[in-house]
C-alpha cells in the first residue's frame, strides 16, 4: 500500500503535488498538522518536509521553508558542478587528442569528418558561417564570462540576423553577471522572440550547437583553435548537458531568487559556497564571470555582514550561516556573527 502511494507522488521538493502543497502550507501556517492529514501525501515525509513532533507523535511539524530552500539550492549547485566537471573532462580529452597530430586519423580531407580541428580565427569563422547557412531549426549556445563586450556581440550579429530571417529559434545560456550588460539587453531586444536567454551562477566553456547535428567548442585557452564535432554520440552528449543546464537556469526576464539571509546577495551566496570549497579569489572570479577586484569587494562585504575579522573566521561564519551548502539551515546573518 505504501509503495503504491509513493508511486503516485514521483516528484521532488521543488515541485510538490497539489495535495502535498496544501498540507505543507497548512503545517507552515499552523506550526503542525495531525499525522492523519498527511497519510494521503507520503511524499512530504519521504522528502523530509514533515517530521514527527517529538512532544506528540500523532502530530507532524514542518521543516522550515528556509531550510528547504537551502537544500534545493545545494542540489542545483551540485548538479551544475557535476555537469561542468564532466564537460571539462571531455574538453580536456579533446585537447589532448588534438595535440597528437591534430587528429589526423579523424580529420579526413572530405568535409564529413566526425571531429575537425579549426586552427585560426578565420577558419573558425568560415566554419561557423557554413553551419549557420545550413541551419534550419535551432541553435543552442553557452556563453561564459561576465558582461558581453560590444565587439563579441557584433562579431556574430550577422549570423544571428540570418538565422532570425529563416525562423530559426535560438536559446542562449549566460552567467548571472551578464544580466548587467546593456549590450546584451539591446541584442535581445533586437532579436525579439527569436532568442530566449537564461542565466546561471556558473556555466561551462563556450558551446555552440546547430540543429543538434554539429557543435563547436574551444580547443585551447585563448580560443584561437576550435573543434567542429559531427559525431552523433558527442553531439548528443553536449545537447544533453545543455538541456540539463537550461532546466536549472533562470530566465533573463525573471529576477534572481532571494538568498533568505538579510544583507547577503545571490552573488555573495555563490562566492561564499566557492570559498567554502577552498577556491582562490582568481578562480572564483573566473567561474562567476567577474573581475578579481569585484570578487574581493564582495568577499569584504561578506566579512562585514557576517562579522568576520579574517579569512579563517570568514570560513567559520560561512559554515555557521549555512552558506557552505551543508544544509544546516539559514540563520540570520546577525546571529552568525555573535
Amino acid at each position: 500500500m505504501a509503495g503504491r502511494r509513493a508511486e503516485q507522488h514521483p516528484h521532488g521538493a521543488d515541485r510538490l503535488c497539489e495535495a502535498g502543497d496544501r498540507v505543507y502550507s497548512r503545517a507552515v501556517r499552523r506550526g503542525r498538522v495531525p499525522r492523519v492529514e498527511a497519510e494521503a501525501v507520503p511524499c512530504l515525509l519521504e522528502l523530509a518536509l514533515l517530521h514527527p513532533d517529538p512532544d506528540d507523535m500523532d502530530w507532524l511539524v514542518p521543516t522550515s521553508p528556509q531550510e528547504v530552500m537551502t537544500r534545493l539550492l545545494r542540489g542545483v549547485y551540485d548538479e551544475v558542478s557535476e555537469s561542468q566537471r564532466r564537460v571539462g573532462s571531455a574538453v580536456a580529452a579533446f585537447e589532448w587528442y588534438a595535440g597528437l597530430g591534430r587528429l589526423r586519423a579523424l580529420a579526413a580531407p572530405a568535409g564529413g569528418s566526425a571531429v575537425r580541428v579549426l586552427d585560426g580565427l578565420s577558419r573558425i569563422q568560415a566554419a561557423m558561417d557554413e553551419a549557420t547557412e545550413a541551419c534550419t531549426t535551432e541553435v543552442l549556445t553557452v556563453q561564459p564570462g561576465g558582461i558581453r563586450r560590444e565587439a563579441e556581440l557584433t562579431e556574430g550579429l550577422h549570423r544571428a540576423l540570418a538565422l532570425r530571417g529563416r525562423g530559426v529559434r535560438m536559446r542562449d545560456l549566460y552567467t548571472h553577471v551578464a544580466r548587467h550588460g546593456q549590450g546584451l539587453l539591446n541584442y535581445l531586444e533586437l532579436m525579439g522572440d527569436t532568442v530566449e536567454a537564461r542565466t546561471l551562477d556558473e556555466v561551462i566553456d563556450r558551446l555552440i550547437l546547430f540543429d543538434r547535428t554539429v557543435a563547436f567548442i574551444p580547443a585551447n585557452a585563448d580560443r584561437t583553435m576550435a573543434l567542429e564535432l559531427r559525431h552523433p554520440a558527442l553531439v548528443e552528449y553536449l545537447v544533453t548537458v545543455f538541456e540539463r543546464l537550461w532546466r536549472l537556469a533562470i530566465p533573463l526576464t525573471a529576477p534572481l531568487p532571494e538568498t533568505g539571509i538579510e544583507g547577503i546577495s545571490h552573488r555573495e551566496q555563490s562566492i561564499a559556497a566557492l570559498l567554502a570549497e577552498g577556491h582562490q579569489d582568481a578562480v572564483i572570479a573566473e567561474r562567476l564571470g567577474i573581475s578579481v577586484r569585484t570578487c574581493r569587494a564582495h568577499i569584504a562585504r561578506l566579512s562585514e555582514t557576517l562579522g568576520a575579522a579574517s579569512r579563517t573566521q570568514l570560513g567559520v561564519r560561512i559554515a555557521q550561516a549555512g552558506l557552505d551548502g551543508s544544509g544546516r539551515g539559514l540563520p540570520a546573518a546577525r546571529d552568525a556573527s555573535r
